[in-house]
């Protein structure tokens, strides 16, 4: 006789959209009892639900993931920048980790040297 060949069967994930789907046809479903019922009452728990929702947006945090890392004080260091007064630093749009560096040379408050260096 052969060997057997054991199927592993992984479990199926679940689509977050199908429970969605779901959860969206039951809801109509009592919606539609309740607006059987009484016409009034299905008003009234269409404008409830819309409250609560925007109630629960409302409340919901929002993630910090995305945001950008506020620049440190330490600042890259050439043989231009040495003794400048820092102005400031800013994240380079067009490049992901990249900062722009602003500092003025001393007596010359309107002069600007950029450097920009990788955001540590």
């Amino acid at each position: 006789m052969a060997p057997r060949e054991q199927n592993a069967e992984e479990p199926e994930e679940r689509s977050r959209a199908a429970g969605a789907c779901v959860l969206t046809i039951l809801s109509g479903a009592a919606l539609a009892g309740i607006w059987a019922a009484s016409p009034e009452a299905g008003v009234l728990t269409v404008w409830g639900a819309g409250v609560g929702a925007v109630w629960w947006a409302a409340r919901r945090r929002v993630s910090d993931s995305s945001a950008t890392p506020p620049p440190g004080e330490e600042r890259p260091s050439c043989r231009e920048c040495a003794g400048h007064d820092f102005v400031g630093a800013a994240p380079l749009e067009s490049e992901k980790g990249m900062l722009i560096f602003k500092s003025s040379p001393p007596g010359k408050p309107h002069h600007t040297h950029i450097h920009i260096a990788e955001g540590r």
